[in-house]
C-alpha cells in the first residue's frame, strides 16, 4: 500500500541514542541515591515521556522527586549531547529519498520539545520534517494523541499514514490511532516484544522501509 505520511519515532529509530539514554538515566538515579537498575530495564521505558518513564522505573518516587530526577537526567543528557548521537546507517539517505519522492514526514517522540529542538539544532535534521509532536505537548505514548494530532495537522487520513518505531509504545500508539506500523529490530525493545503489536513488518535497516510505503528504493551510492 502507498502512504502519504510517514511518522517516525526518534530515539532508537532514527538516532542511535538508546545507550546514551540508559547511561544518563543511571547517572540521574545515582544523583538521587536511587538503586541502580539493569540496562534492559531502563531500555524498556524508552519511548515514554520522561516523567512517565521515571515513575515506571522508580514507582516509590513522589512528584517532587520525579521532577528532580527529570532535571538531573536533562543535565546529564545535555552535557553528553555536546557530541550528537549518530544516526543509524542510511537514515539520512532514507529521509532525503522520502522527501524527494513527495512524502510528508513527521516525528512523534517521547522527548520534550526543548530536547527535540536541541537535537535538531545540533544536527540540522529538522529540514526533513513537516511536523512533530513531543511528549510534553501531548499525551505520552502509547496514547494515540500525538499521531491523531499529526494526522489533523497534515490533513492526512489514518489509512494513508504509517508509524515507524522501535518500541511497543510506538506501535501501540499507532494501533490505538488506527494507523499502520512498522517495527525496527535494532532499537530499545527486542523483536519478540514487538511482534504482538502486529506490525506490517519488522525491518533490520531503515532502507527496508521504502518498498513498504510504496517508495522507490535508493541506489547503493545514496546509502
Amino acid at each position: 500500500m502507498n502512504y502519504d505520511l510517514v511518522i517516525f519515532d526518534w530515539d532508537g529509530t532514527v538516532m542511535d541514542s538508546t545507550g546514551r539514554i540508559v547511561s544518563c538515566m543511571h547517572l540521574a538515579a545515582s544523583d538521587l541515591a536511587l538503586p541502580s537498575l539493569p540496562d534492559q530495564t531502563v531500555r524498556d521505558i524508552i519511548g515514554l515521556g520522561l516523567p512517565e518513564a521515571i515513575a515506571t522505573l522508580y514507582p516509590v518516587l513522589g512528584s517532587a522527586d520525579i521532577l528532580r530526577m527529570r532535571d538531573r537526567y536533562a543535565f546529564h543528557f545535555i552535557e553528553a549531547e555536546t557530541t550528537p548521537s549518530p544516526l543509524y546507517p542510511g537514515a539520512e539517505a532514507v529521509l532525503t529519498g522520502l522527501r524527494e519522492q513527495g512524502y510528508k514526514l513527521s516525528v512523534a517522540t517521547g522527548k520534550s520539545r526543548k530536547g527535540l529542538q536541541r537535537v535538531w539544532g545540533n544536527t540540522g535534521l529538522d529540514r526533513y520534517f513537516h511536523a512533530s509532536r513531543c511528549a510534553d505537548e501531548s499525551r505520552s505514548k502509547p496514547e494515540p494523541h500525538m499521531v491523531l494530532e499529526l494526522l489533523e495537522e497534515m490533513a492526512v487520513p489514518a489509512e494513508r499514514a504509517i508509524v515507524v518505531g522501535d518500541t511497543t509504545f510506538d506501535l501501540e500508539m499507532a494501533r490505538n490511532a488506527g494507523v499502520d506500523r512498522v517495527a525496527v529490530s535494532y532499537g530499545a525493545h527486542p523483536v519478540d516484544r514487538l511482534l504482538p503489536c502486529e506490525p506490517l513488518a519488522v525491518i533490520d535497516r531503515l532502507n527496508d522501509l521504502l518498498p513498504l510505503v510504496g517508495a522507490a528504493e535508493l541506489s547503493m551510492e545514496s546509502l
